[in-house]
């Protein structure tokens, strides 16, 4: 299992745990904090020895400047107990003042606290014969034996607190909402670049392979009138014809499921009349729409329509279908019902799973009635804006 955070190293067992870097990584975070507390000290130590209000003013000051370099160094500090990089989030100079201004506050000196306690401690602990020579033999054997013990206690200890910290500071930086958010925008992203790519893929059929496959068909066409149909060469040619046509129509119909030409020069209900009249389950199609849709929104309902039509076609027994829909208040509406058997599960591999996620890229939603016995009726709901 990769392991890219203290709170996940915690869930290892204990000695794949304790022989891995964690701990030390840990202990390493947590001492590093010594760096933003050097500023405060030296205010602190500067107004202990002057007692000078102007003194005080002027370190305050000087760590309020020192807040933003201090909040930078959190961030990168961070990556020693947490390797999952941070998003880009709305409001990032207001979070890192935020982080900035409570680390100098409270947060450094917990840390340095916890390390010295919990490492440090332990050390003079088990040196204890060295540290305290006074001390008798038993008790410095019986304390360095005991400091021994607890060694793996203070590993536990350093990368739960390392932890908790790094997902603080996390939080602070970029909380949960917001790392949801840009998934979201990251996903409907790789949608778009998928799309185009849909595109790209099927103007290159389009126009090169398809187009080959045209002039083959031709001129196997041709050869074949030349030739009398009762003799080997000509039984070839036309074997060989024959099998032309049929890789230009099965290419053909790669390409509308690559992408729809249709959909892109007339729109959403011609597309889906047209996958309607290649569907082997006779679909009655009425979608009423007055204008063009989005393409984000087409694309998605054109897809989501083919793959129900397509699982009717395989799963449902059905022996017809029917399509409708609209666009009402800013959202487009669209059902496909079936007369089939029914019992359509997402949890058994039906595809629902996928549409609902397709769906959840454009803010759609998918809802699906398919008690046993039939029919099933699957609603699609996709903000038009």
């Amino acid at each position: 299992m990769l392991v890219r955070t203290a709170p996940e190293a915690l869930t290892q067992r204990p000695i794949p745990f304790l022989r891995s870097a964690w701990p030390w990584r840990s202990l390493a975070y947590l001492l590093a904090a010594v760096v933003p507390g050097v500023p405060v000290m030296g205010v602190v130590a500067g107004v202990a020895v002057t007692a000078s209000p102007a003194v005080a003013v002027a370190g305050v000051a000087v760590v309020a400047l020192l807040t933003p370099v201090v909040a930078r160094y959190e961030r990168w500090r961070l990556r020693l107990v947490d390797d999952v990089p941070l998003p880009v989030t709305p409001g990032g100079l207001r979070r890192e003042a935020a982080l900035g201004g409570v680390t100098v506050l409270l947060l450094w000196w917990l840390d340095v606290v916890m390390a010295l306690f919990a490492a440090v401690g332990l050390v003079l602990l088990i040196l204890t014969p060295v540290v305290q020579p006074t001390v008798s033999v038993p008790v410095g054997l019986a304390a360095s034996g005991l400091g021994v013990l607890l060694v793996p206690v203070a590993a536990y200890t350093l990368t739960a607190w390392a932890g908790a910290r790094g997902a603080m500071t996390r939080a602070i930086l970029a909380p949960q909402a917001a790392e949801l958010s840009e998934v979201l925008r990251s996903r409907a992203r790789l949608v778009d670049a998928f799309e185009t790519e849909r595109r790209r893929i099927e103007r290159d059929l389009h126009d090169g392979a398809q187009q080959r496959l045209v002039a083959l068909t031709m001129s196997l066409g041709i050869a074949r009138l030349d030739l009398p149909d009762d003799t080997p060469a000509g039984r070839l040619v036309a074997r060989a014809h024959d099998e032309a046509k049929q890789a230009l129509a099965e290419l053909r119909a790669l390409i509308r499921g690559v992408h729809s030409q249709v959909l892109t020069d007339r729109g959403l209900p011609a597309a889906v009349r047209d996958v309607a009249g290649r569907s082997p389950v006779p679909v009655e199609v009425e979608l009423a729409l007055e204008e063009r849709l989005p393409p984000a929104v087409e694309v998605t309902a054109y897809y989501v329509v083919t793959e129900a039509l397509t699982n009717v076609a395989r799963h449902s027994g059905a022996s017809a279908a029917r399509v409708t829909g609209g666009a009402e208040g800013g959202t487009l509406l669209v059902e496909i019902r079936d007369d089939g058997r029914g019992g359509a599960d997402p949890g058994r591999g039906s595809g629902l799973t996928g549409l609902a996620d397709r769906l959840a890229v454009v803010g759609g939603r998918l809802s699906v009635s398919s008690p046993a016995g039939g029919p099933t009726l699957v609603r699609v709901e996709i903000p038009c804006a």
